[in-house]
């Protein structure tokens, strides 16, 4: 099985809008996924880490990558294809409720 990474991206104003049914739905979802094994969690505060030339480790609050929607979450699931990991997170509460879940790759390092 294949892994993959995924970030999902939303906003409380537009989760609060989305019928109640399909949150509880998206979210028991989730649950199913977890109990599958996903590795998954809601985003906290990141740290940006540099350590160049391995000669000081410097940190900075805050993310590095920027968007339009705050960062919800992640997980790291395991599909067969690319297609049933975008499957798999159609369902999630950020892709139901008007944000969006990036799917990437996650390839084995040298």
């Amino acid at each position: 099985m294949a892994k993959f990474v995924t970030i999902g991206y939303g906003d409380q104003a537009e989760y609060d809008r989305v019928d109640p049914s399909v949150r509880d739905a998206a979210h028991a979802h989730d649950a199913r996924l977890r109990q599958d094994g996903t590795d998954m969690g809601i985003a906290g505060q990141p740290v940006q880490v540099r350590n160049h030339d391995s000669v000081e480790v410097t940190t900075s609050d805050g993310p590095f990558m920027s968007s339009a929607l705050p960062v919800a979450g992640f997980a790291i699931i395991e599909a067969a294809t690319l297609a049933e990991a975008i499957h798999m997170v159609s369902r999630t509460p950020c892709a139901v409720a008007h944000g969006v879940v990036e799917v990437w790759p996650l390839h084995e390092s040298p």
